[in-house]
């Protein structure tokens, strides 16, 4: 027998009476305010071309490794759900088993933020009243799949559904954005832009560093022979990225590590990395380049974001057969007093930088994070990213930072993904949570029900316009 799927109007709401009364008012405030994504992966090309999803299946599992993680961490083969692979050899290529096979494990969800997401985009988005089990998998592929088919499911009319003010994509100064371009050009009024990942042409160790250089100077029309060139580069880049509607930078780097090196040491330096570099040259080549990037931010106002502190690829196994970003980074700590000090020596006090901090490390947010977001102007705390990017992530993030950094040296909520129909089911969840936490400070008498009010819009929706400079 079939189980109904529902979506509580109370869920995540505190469970007191008063208290949820008072999270109830806050949220009817802000849960229809329009979206704001100024930080994720979705993939320009949707909305360039506005074309129909394919199928369930491409859509929702193969792409998202979130979804895939779960089921691999249990015995389910990566290639039974058709993840592609490096060599392209065969994987499972029929979208219908790829969706049974999710169903029938769909209770390895349960109590994880995916399980609340997708029961949203199940609910909202398509409609569906039953919980999704294997007796209703086929229900629910054939509900999705004609869904897809129609006008009303293609990537500008469900950006225009959501209530999506903007979205920022997130693509490599190698990229020669033509989907931006497109978008721009074809009238279209829906807001995507760009933001610039300058990691493949920063970071020694990424496969191809020294070719990928050569390709971002060809394009340049600079002489990364030279470091001055090199950096001549990444002003003309930055510049490009600029006119396809970029307002951010985005750097996803080991550690936080900054250095301020000479320009004769850098210039030394770049020699040594373009050459055969050691593993102390390419950390201390990706320290210097953070400053780097603050000084050109500083030139043309792009804000900064920090991703530190990831092991990326921890499955050798996975990497080799499957490629990157297969759900096998795994956090590590993260250390930022003494790592981000040569660069705030710099431009920590000059209001002109935004450099958005994030950490997948939470002892970080009251020992380091919140006390320098709460003194240096140049420094904002992102939300809670990735793994805890969580109704218990969201808690912990705002009891451990608001008491040193307040609320409004944080920038609001970023969705941080590449699976578009959960944006605002993502979005969703954040203002629940926010509004939680404040009808708890309401119901303390820490906070007045108006100044509430005023707080739970910033955090859905003022604060990232502004951080984000849009």
């Amino acid at each position: 027998m079939t189980q109904p799927l529902r979506l509580h109007p109370d869920r995540l709401f505190p469970a007191d009476g008063r208290t949820l009364d008072i999270a109830r008012a806050l949220h009817a405030g802000v849960k229809d305010l329009p979206i704001v994504s100024p930080h994720g992966h979705t993939d320009p090309a949707w909305f360039a071309r506005d074309e129909a999803f394919s199928d369930p299946a491409s859509l929702l599992i193969v792409p998202d490794h979130y979804v895939f993680r779960m089921l691999y961490s249990q015995g389910v083969p990566l290639d039974a759900l058709g993840v592609p692979t490096v060599d392209g050899s065969l994987t499972e290529s029929d979208p219908r088993t790829i969706w049974r096979i999710f169903a029938d494990n769909y209770h390895l969800f349960r109590g994880t933020p995916s399980r609340m997401w997708l029961d949203w985009v199940f609910a909202e988005a398509f409609g569906i009243d039953v919980r999704l089990e294997p007796a209703t998998a086929d229900l629910y592929f054939d509900t999705i799949d004609a869904a897809l088919k129609t006008p009303e499911f293609r990537p500008r009319a469900l950006f225009d559904r959501f209530g999506i003010e903007l979205i920022a994509t997130t693509e490599s100064p190698l990229d020669p954005l033509e989907h931006h371009a497109a978008i721009r050009a074809s009238g279209w009024q829906g807001r995507v832009v760009t933001a610039y990942r300058p990691d493949p042409v920063v970071d020694p160790d990424t496969p191809g560093f020294a070719a990928n250089v050569r390709q971002f100077g060809e394009t340049a029309n600079e002489d990364v022979g030279s470091y001055a060139g090199y950096l001549a580069s990444h002003r003309f880049h930055r510049a490009r990225f600029r006119a396809a509607g970029a307002t951010s930078t985005d750097h996803g780097h080991p550690s936080a590590a900054t250095a301020d090196l000479t320009f004769a040491e850098a210039e030394a330096l770049y020699a040594r990395v373009m050459a055969q570099p050691t593993a102390a040259d390419a950390e201390l080549f990706r320290a210097q380049m953070l400053t780097e990037m603050a000084a050109m931010s500083v030139e043309d106002g792009m804000v900064m974001q920090l991703h530190p502190a990831v092991s990326r690829s921890h499955n050798a196994q996975v990497l080799a057969r499957f490629g990157r970003d297969k759900g096998g980074d795994i956090p590590l700590p993260g250390e930022f007093v003494r790592a981000l000090k040569p660069l705030l020596d710099r431009f920590g006090n000059d209001p002109r930088l935004t450099l958005i901090l994030f950490t997948l490390d939470e002892d970080t947010y009251s020992r380091e994070l919140a006390p320098l977001a709460g003194h240096y102007p140049a420094l904002r705390l992102g939300p809670p990213w990735w793994f805890h990017d969580s109704p218990e992530g969201m808690r912990r993030f705002r009891e451990r930072a608001t008491e040193t950094a307040g609320f409004y040296n944080t920038v609001g909520f970023n969705d941080d993904t590449r699976a578009f129909l959960s944006i605002p089911a993502r979005h969703d969840v954040a203002r629940r949570m926010d509004c939680g936490f404040l009808a708890q400070l309401v119901a303390e008498h820490r906070l007045e029900e108006d100044e509430a009010h005023e707080v739970a819009r910033a955090l859905a929706y003022d604060l990232v316009k502004q951080a984000y400079r849009l």
